[in-house]
């Protein structure tokens, strides 16, 4: 079977997002590329900061409720029926919630081809990319940068401390393009 679904797990600031627009280059034909940075970007403003939405605490801890949850429900549902459809997809997320959060993905993923790749990167540096990037509650790389990966098993992992988007791509398109 061909590689229907790229899961990229990392931390905040690890590398993901460059990664997969790398990916969506080096590959062949077109991949979508799908984050849940841009999951919480479409949420209604009213939900960021509620109980019932999704809270950032001043550690760089996130929280969510039952909104988030059913929502987040929606969206992954929605991404595996484009895959379904025909359309090859590249997931950036941060699983919080270790290998349940897994369990989120491969529940509605079930039957597709899909290559779990975990994303490492060190803490400080993460932390470094997150302050230049302005736009996180400081601390939450650091405080991701391991606890995203405990108990989760890859398929293959890349590590963006010391290599570039691009070679990560690399990496991870060779694999795809082993089947």
């Amino acid at each position: 079977m061909t590689t229907q679904v790229i899961v990229l797990n990392g931390g905040s600031s690890s590398g993901k997002s460059g990664i997969a627009r790398c990916l969506q280059e080096v590959l062949p034909g077109a991949w979508l590329a799908f984050g849940v940075d841009s999951f919480v970007e479409a949420l209604p403003a009213k939900m960021r900061g509620s109980a019932g939405g999704i809270t950032f605490t001043p550690d760089g801890g996130v929280d969510v409720g039952p909104e988030f949850r059913a929502l987040d429900a929606a969206w992954t549902r929605g991404v595996a029926a484009m895959v379904r459809a025909g359309a090859n997809v590249v997931l950036d997320d941060v699983f919080l919630g270790g290998p349940a959060s897994r369990r989120r993905w491969e529940t509605v993923l079930d039957g597709l081809d899909v290559l779990w790749v975990g994303v490492r990167c060190d803490s400080a540096v993460a932390a470094g990319r997150e302050i230049a990037r302005g736009d996180r509650v400081r601390g939450m790389a650091a405080s991701q940068a391991r606890l995203v990966h405990e108990g989760v098993r890859y398929d293959l992992e890349v590590d963006t401390t010391h290599t570039e988007a691009l070679e990560c791509a690399r990496i991870i398109a060779a694999r795809v393009g082993r089947g």
